[in-house]
């Protein structure tokens, strides 16, 4: 509908539209605008009490509206009113109500003047918010220690002030028919392939929701495969690993009022990594790697194996080592595979209590559950210690896994290795292995294979598959991405050419 030039017809819409009277954070103000000698306008305005800026409208709208210039008559309605309040205010235009009443639902406020066909609405956001603090889920020692909030425009400017590149484009787009929820995609346009920012447009204004809270619920409405354990998109709450990705030619995602940033495509590899890779040298940082790998096959593996070897493959541990596990299980009235299959829930309801418990319950909870109830099972000759033992190693292995989500499906999948080390051992193991490898194999992330660089096979990644490169051997994009330009392939100019130098001490200096 459009803007009426009479004050009545818009002052009764806007009243009906925001339930003015019944909802009782609708603020409506009435005053006159004096554009000179005899000529006075009845305008209003109104906006959200909560959401904008009160002190912000009362001086710089209301008091700026009052005070008009000793040459007003000299100008008309509209060039008056609009060059009062944009002096200090961020000012937009409309013809239109239903733009100028979304405008209000995100924190502005809207002024209306009699005789005019347009009305003006000021952006004075002025919602409280928690301060910029460290980040909950990927703490890292070495690199920048801020994470994201849950302003919009707060985490857009934390990544551009990192990028700091007039390319990198902050794309809005409104998600929600009831309530609407603002996102925002993040790419650097001479970088990044534009039929990958087309697709992410398209499945994003495909979707038809009521409403979204939060990244998690877009993830899941935008991701290929529903059914996949694995996450095919990488949540982040990290304003520099979002910025490293679209530098690379990737695509990010911020949605008003989530701490955490979606990056696609991504490879199963990424979800190994950590933003610490990039910060540490690289001896440093593929030791952790190593270290990374061998706690996520402790954590999906273990228990199978455990069971494989118990109940088929006797020869595969030594007989001293084996008579003591049956020795240990000698009283224990239940299988190996129920008994660990029990442990493991214990253990999920461990982990996930101390995670809902305040923090300072959240401890006694672990110990409670680790060291009480676990000892008191073992002298109660309801569980073995080995299988106690298999199940911690299990539990802190997926501690390690740099990826909480990616940690879920390891969580979920285990216990299909467990049934296939119960039902075939080693041979169960391995079918169990070669089915999910294909799983992964099959599918995409947003177009790219899930198993790229390795199949099919393409141009190694920067990051690193499994291993990180020197810094100088990373280039700056990865092939399967097809971006507009492929990055610096050798950072370290100043150690090759003719023009290298080598310092060398005075032979003058004595050094002794």
């Amino acid at each position: 509908m459009k803007v009426s030039k009479s004050i009545s017809e818009n002052l009764e819409y806007m009243k009906n539209k925001l339930s003015f009277g019944l909802s009782s954070d609708v603020i409506l103000k009435e005053f006159t605008v004096n554009a000179g000698i005899g000529k006075k306008y009845k305008a209003f305005l109104m906006y959200f009490e909560g959401t904008t800026n009160t002190n912000q409208i009362d001086e710089y709208i209301i008091g700026s509206m009052h005070l008009m210039p000793r040459n007003a008559i000299n100008y008309n309605l509209e060039e008056l009113v609009e060059n009062q309040l944009i002096t200090r205010n961020q000012l937009t235009k409309y013809s239109e109500l239903e733009q100028i009443i979304e405008r209000i639902n995100y924190g502005g406020c809207a002024i209306f003047v009699d005789t005019l066909g347009v009305a003006f609405v000021a952006d004075v956001k002025g919602w409280n918010m928690r301060s910029l603090d460290q980040p909950v889920a990927e703490g890292i020692v070495k690199g920048p220690q801020v994470g994201f909030i849950e302003t919009l425009r707060i985490n857009t400017a934390l990544v551009r002030k990192i990028v700091r590149n007039e390319n990198l484009i902050c794309e809005n787009i409104n998600v929600g028919k009831t309530g609407i929820t603002s996102c925002n995609i993040l790419y650097v346009k001479n970088v990044v392939n534009d039929n990958l920012v087309k697709e992410v447009r398209r499945r994003i204004n495909k979707i038809t929701v009521d409403y979204i809270n939060d990244s998690g619920e877009l993830e899941q409405l935008i991701e290929d495969f529903s059914w996949l354990p694995t996450p095919q998109i990488l949540s982040t709450e990290r304003p520099d690993r979002v910025a490293s990705a679209v530098l690379q030619g990737k695509v990010a995602i911020l949605v008003d009022g989530s701490p955490f940033a979606l990056i696609l495509p991504i490879n199963a590899f990424e979800l190994t990594h950590s933003s610490e890779d990039n910060y540490l040298r690289f001896p440093y940082a593929n030791l952790l790697r190593i270290i990374r790998m061998i706690a996520m096959i402790t954590s999906l593996l273990l228990p199978g194996i455990f069971i494989a070897i118990v109940n088929f493959h006797h020869e595969a541990i030594p007989l001293d080592l084996l008579f003591a596990i049956e020795a240990t299980r000698e009283k224990v009235p239940f299988s190996l595979t129920t008994e660990l299959i029990v442990l493991e829930i214990a253990f999920e309801f461990i982990r996930d209590a101390s995670v809902r418990m305040p923090s300072s319950g959240g401890n006694a909870i672990g110990i409670i559950g680790g060291l009480v109830v676990g000892q008191a099972a073992v002298e109660a000759n309801l569980v073995s210690p080995i299988a106690l033992i298999i199940v911690a190693l299990t539990g802190i292995g997926s501690f390690v896994i740099p990826n909480y989500f990616l940690g879920f499906s390891f969580r979920i999948v285990k216990y299909l290795y467990i049934i296939a080390g119960a039902l075939g051992g080693f041979l169960g193991i391995s079918l169990a292995m070669f089915l999910q490898i294909i799983w992964l194999c099959s599918s995409q992330s947003f177009g790219i294979p899930f198993f790229a660089p390795l199949a099919p096979k393409y141009d190694s990644d920067p990051a690193g598959t499994f291993f990180v490169k020197p810094i100088w051997k990373r280039s700056g994009t990865a092939k399967v991405l097809s971006t507009k330009k492929e990055g610096i392939k050798n950072s370290r100019n100043w150690a090759k050419g003719k023009d290298k130098t080598i310092y060398q001490p005075d032979d003058t200096i004595d050094i002794s």
